[in-house]
């Protein structure tokens, strides 16, 4: 369980945009075209993909930095990693920081891949770039 992966993207909208979306369930599937529930509080769980990513929101700094345990449907039960977004004002833009840890072997290329496909391109999308 020591994989991780570090993926800095930038995205035209503010860091608030940006936080306000991933932890809202309604944007969240708005952008992801799939069933999203989130309690957007320190402490609460959440549901995105339909049922296919879960986990608990640790610690939350508004507008910069959201902490999750997230887990994969498909992993053994109890593995947990540790997801981290920081948001950083880059300009008019903002500097996504997405730093992944602790996911079960074997995983790092499909959620290298999948980080893109199913969160970065869809949320470009949806805020207008």
């Amino acid at each position: 369980m020591s994989n991780s992966l570090r993926q800095e993207i930038t995205i035209k909208a503010s860091p608030k945009r940006i936080y306000d979306t991933l932890l809202d369930g309604k944007r969240f599937s708005e952008f992801s075209g799939a069933p999203a529930e989130i309690d957007a509080r320190a402490g609460g769980a959440f549901s995105c993909f339909g049922g296919m990513i879960t986990g608990r929101t640790i610690d939350l700094t508004p507008g910069r930095r959201i902490i999750q345990a997230w887990r994969a449907g498909n992993w053994p039960d109890g593995a947990y990693s540790i997801v981290r977004f920081e948001l950083e004002p880059h300009g008019s833009d903002t500097k996504l920081i997405l730093e992944h840890a602790a996911f079960p072997e074997g995983n790092a290329p499909h959620l290298e891949s999948g980080w893109h496909k199913m969160y970065w391109e869809p949320l470009k999308k949806y805020l207008g770039e």
